[in-house]
């Protein structure tokens, strides 16, 4: 089978890499993919839906996984059903469990999926009202996609004040922002505890659910300054296990219910972003695909066939599957371009002491005549597996010294939380 992997980051490379491992897989391609990703893998460019679809049909692909949220949000993945083109992604309608916050936290409230408690702000003149329901430090959210820079955390009145000013301006004066407030902004009570990460694979009716997952999401050490898309990972989280049970029953199952309910079951893969609490797991999240860099310490910790797993998906027999992972830890590390989330350089050279080295996947590179550049905000992640947390974060930045490029960052204490209340 030839699978068609949409997408162009470090998700996308760990994707390709699991799909080529399938007996049944004899061609993997990615789309638009980057310069180090089309150094493994066949990657082309295709500008627009039809272009997916046509590309598909002349191909013969049988199987799209769709990586990135935006478009799902678009429509695509429906778009391809609509043309009887196999696709793992949820349909548009399910993905609001992401697209729209909103959606998310009132379909939580209605089937008492436990959340932080929430307020919708509808516009700017009701700030000063919304604000004496809360206290410090508030979570203030955007309703929609915001490319990770939907979220802020404050800690005084003020300070609120401020952002939630700026975020309704921007919606009116600075559109490419990606900050949507047309419905609203959310609101939160701020969660005490730690998080974890667990996906579901899920046929609509039946899932599974994977290892659990840590992402560390501030851009520098100690879980310090802005929100970025994820500075590195580990799997598994040994803590998290005793949660499982709960985690399942009260939070997967009545979210999966509730999209039956309305008439869209969820298809794919639903990332689940966890907040560990004295109360039990509360939801922080919902993703409607595989996280970044999640993606890139689960999968090679798969002992699965991924195609088998999609074609379970769509054959409605997920509950047929034994889901298996190595019995080891992977632990990621993201090189980004100092600068992130904000403005960075590009255009730099990135050199390897082991151009051959396994376990990095590439998200923001290009390439010209001497080899490749940083063209991204993140630039790869960096992958150790091995017996225990303590040798694969050895091991992941052992290959991290042996990379260099002008403008490079990187946190240096991925895997080092302490997962206690």
């Amino acid at each position: 089978m030839i699978v068609l992997i949409i997408g162009s980051g470090g998700r996308e490379h760990a994707l390709a890499e699991c799909f080529a491992r399938s007996k049944g897989v004899n061609k993997v391609i990615v789309s638009p993919g980057n310069a180090g990703i089309a150094m493994f893998y066949k990657c082309v460019t295709l500008a627009s839906h039809k272009e997916i679809r046509d590309y598909c049909v002349n191909e013969g692909v049988g199987l799209v996984f769709i990586g990135p949220e935006q478009l799902i949000e678009e429509g695509l993945s429906d778009y391809l059903r609509e043309a009887g083109i196999n696709v793992i992604a949820p349909s548009k309608f399910a993905a609001q469990l992401e697209t729209s916050k909103i959606f998310a936290k009132e379909l939580m409230q209605q089937w008492k999926i436990p959340t932080a408690k929430y307020l919708v702000l509808a516009s700017e003149t009701g700030i000063e009202t919304a604000l004496q329901d809360f206290k410090y430090p508030l979570v203030i959210k955007a309703d929609g996609l915001a490319a990770g820079k939907g979220v802020h955390i404050v800690s005084t009145r003020q300070e609120a004040i401020d952002v939630l000013t700026d975020m309704f301006i921007q919606n009116t004066t600075k559109p490419n922002t990606q900050i949507n407030t047309d419905k609203g902004v959310i609101l939160e009570e701020y969660l005490q505890g730690w998080e974890v990460s667990l996906f579901a694979i899920s046929d609509g009716i039946n899932y599974v659910s994977t290892v659990f997952a840590q992402d560390h999401k501030q851009v520098f050490d100690g879980d310090l300054g802005p929100n970025t898309g994820g500075m590195g990972a580990y799997a598994p989280v040994p803590e998290a296990e005793v949660f499982r049970k709960q985690i399942e029953e009260g939070i997967i199952s009545p979210t999966l219910a509730a999209m039956r309910d309305l008439g869209y079951p969820y298809q794919g893969i639903l990332y689940c972003g966890l907040m560990i609490t004295k109360e039990g797991p509360k939801v922080i999240e919902f993703n409607c695909r595989l996280g970044d860099p999640e993606a890139e310490v689960l999968l090679p910790l798969l002992e699965n066939d991924l195609l088998e797993v999609c074609l379970a998906i769509l054959g409605i027999k997920v509950d047929k599957l034994n889901m298996r992972f190595k019995q080891a830890t992977a632990l990621g590390v993201v090189m980004a371009s100092k600068g992130y989330p904000g403005e960075y350089p590009k255009g730099l050279p990135i050199y390897f002491e082991e151009p051959n080295a396994t376990g990095i996947y590439f998200s923001g590179v290009a390439k010209n005549t001497e080899g490749l550049v940083t063209a991204g905000g993140r630039v790869m992640c960096v992958v150790g597996i091995d017996k225990d947390l303590e040798t694969a974060r050895k091991q992941a930045y052992n290959k991290v010294q042996g990379i260099s490029y002008a403008s490079q960052y990187y946190r240096t204490d991925i895997g080092l939380r302490t997962n206690s209340l």
